[in-house]
């Protein structure tokens, strides 16, 4: 343990040179602050306290990039915990992240990713890799695996552009930091089943970003179908998913007012033809 500040200055170890990774910073200071190093004690089981957990989200490649979206429902049990919810973050400039499963635990742990991708960058002087990210997050989500164990279990996905590579990358991980390298789309949650069905049958290798966006909010569609803890477009409420495109340009989070026109098109389309678009036959 790191000894006390002295008249109220800072201790030793902010003022020397320290590790590239915050989190290994914050561990060798203040170990309890980190998400999964807390006293691990619930009174019971965790489903029986209601927590609630973000559901569904979904990825696309395509060429020149990446989109992930995610849907805006938040269950805690059998009811809606929140209905606005946002689950797509940007890790830094060129990646994102978007969480399933206890939402409070999975927003801590995004921030902390984020800020551990500055503390690099500051530290390095340079921006880690794409492969280097996604290492780091598995690292983080092994740290957890003591709640995960207790049934706050943690499972983001996290994409972004390879500038090495210069193609979108999407990457899955298990409850104990198993890291997965997925190719053409993905989706987690707890709709995730319905949701891969609809990209398997829509995704096509020469899909622009609008089409790819379209893709992602059919699926999301699909999956709220069938999912009850997948919330779809609330045209009432104008609550629509979030839905983030990044590119050798960056990270761009898609404004409200233009998913909406895409998922009010949807909507429409769907007084025609309930199942969605079917993929052509070749």
């Amino acid at each position: 343990m790191a000894s006390e500040p002295i008249n109220g200055s800072l201790p030793g170890m902010f003022m020397n040179p320290g590790p590239s990774s915050f989190t290994d910073f914050v561990g060798g200071y203040k170990p309890e602050l980190l998400p999964g190093r807390r006293a691990q004690a619930l009174s019971g089981p965790a489903e029986q306290l209601n927590i609630p957990h973000a559901t569904t989200i979904v990825a696309v490649t395509f060429p020149g990039g990446v989109i992930m979206a995610g849907d805006r429902r938040a269950t805690a049990g059998n009811m809606i915990a929140q209905r606005d919810i946002e689950k797509v973050f940007p890790a830094d400039e060129f990646s994102a992240v978007a969480i399933a499963g206890t939402a409070g635990i999975g927003l801590e742990m995004t921030r902390l990713f984020q800020v551990e991708l500055e503390h690099y960058e500051k530290m390095e002087g340079r921006i880690m890799s794409l492969e280097g990210k996604a290492n780091r997050l598995a690292t983080m989500i092994r740290g957890n695996l003591g709640m995960a164990l207790q049934g706050l279990v943690v499972v983001p996905l996290f994409a972004g552009f390879d500038l090495q590579k210069q193609i979108g990358r999407i990457f899955s991980y298990d409850a104990a930091g198993g890291k997965y390298e997925e190719h053409e789309y993905h989706s987690i949650g707890s709709g995730s089943v319905f949701a891969r069905g609809a990209l398997k049958k829509l995704w096509r290798s020469d899909l622009t970003e609008e089409d790819a966006a379209t893709v992602c909010v059919q699926a999301l569609y699909d999956a709220a179908d069938d999912d009850s803890a997948t919330g779809g477009p609330d045209l009432t409420r104008k609550i629509f998913p979030i839905v983030a495109s990044i590119t050798e340009e960056g990270f761009r989070k898609l404004p409200q007012e233009e998913v909406g026109a895409l998922a009010q098109a949807i909507v429409d389309a769907r007084y025609l033809s309930p199942g969605g678009p079917n993929a052509p036959l070749r």
